[in-house]
């Protein structure tokens, strides 16, 4: 089971603080953050503009990474917007 995080703005809007979801989804494993984003896309259109590459920021197992980044069963992804600072 992958724990699937959500912060700030994407939290608000997606109306979703986590999700537990099996790594197995429609007979494919989800082994990368690429994958896993796509899914999550397909949830509708608020999820496929707020998740949308660029737009969302990826940690697994709180280190940032990329959406090339392998995921694991039992893998902490947390999505979260890009932080600006003044």
């Amino acid at each position: 089971m992958l724990k699937i995080l959500f912060f700030g703005q994407l939290k608000d809007v997606t109306q979703t603080e986590y999700l537990d979801i099996d790594i197995i989804q429609n007979g494919e494993r989800l082994n990368t953050v690429a994958k896993l984003r796509s899914l999550l896309q397909a949830k509708g259109a608020i999820w496929n503009e707020y998740l949308a590459y660029g737009r969302a920021l990826v940690a697994v197992n709180q280190e940032m990474t990329g959406d090339d980044a392998e995921i694991h069963e039992a893998d902490e992804i947390a999505f979260f917007p890009p932080v600006t600072g003044g």
